[in-house]
């Protein structure tokens, strides 16, 4: 209800709030997986509810916390991001996203099989194929709805690395309760009750003795 905010041409907006506040969706507003009742959510100067899914979704990747692997290699799972993509051009997005070493040091490498839903993988080499698989997509918009929320701590450093390089260049709209990982967002809403009930940069929220200073105390006292 009320929800008005304007994300700049590259900038990252984190959404964060408690369980069933609104922020996923805030996300599947703006992938117009649902319409809006009243107001307009614009792209471009342009009403979603005038733009062609298919189009919209050319342009916008989708990482969430339980992203679905396919039997098969992992670099055929990272390909589906681009279906045309070459093999090289499948290593070149791991490594530009900095995670090639972690691709390689797997059994076989990208020939590895993922197993079933990708039961041979760990959680942290999950995320890390489907952030290598958005790499490789290349959208203008990204949204990322609790992708770090499963990672253990030792993954986490090389996860929120990869994600920066990810982000890099991006419209990026990111949904996470770990709060480390809108850290680096240009603008941070904090979602209650349906609404955005604060905003501002990391640092400002964190200072303010607001609802997001206690968000963040509870991530201190819980990890």
């Amino acid at each position: 209800s009320d929800v008005s905010f304007v994300a700049e041409p590259g900038q990252t907006v984190a959404i964060v709030g408690q369980t069933g506040g609104g922020k996923s969706t805030i996300l599947a507003l703006i992938a117009k997986l649902y319409l809006p009742t009243a107001g307009q959510v614009l792209v471009d100067e342009q009403d979603l509810a005038g733009v062609a899914r298919e189009s919209l979704r050319r342009q916008m990747g989708l990482v969430q916390q339980a992203n679905f692997l396919w039997t098969g290699t992992v670099l055929e799972n990272i390909r589906y991001g681009k279906p045309s993509a070459s093999n090289d051009e499948v290593v070149a997005a791991a490594q530009a996203l900095g995670v090639r070493d972690l691709i390689e040091a797997l059994p076989q490498g990208f020939a590895t099989s993922v197993g079933e839903r990708g039961g041979r993988l760990s959680l942290g080499q999950r995320q890390i194929v489907c952030f290598a698989r958005a790499m490789l997509a290349d959208p203008r918009i990204l949204l990322l709805d609790e992708a770090t929320s499963a990672i253990d701590t030792i993954t986490e450093a090389r996860i929120q690395a990869a994600l920066r390089n990810l982000l890099r260049g991006r419209t990026s709209f990111v949904v996470a309760h770990r709060l480390s990982t809108v850290r680096y967002a240009d603008q941070v809403l904090v979602v209650a009750g349906g609404r955005i009930v604060e905003r501002g940069t990391f640092a400002t929220l964190a200072a303010s003795h607001g609802l997001f200073s206690e968000l963040a105390q509870q991530t201190l006292e819980t990890s």
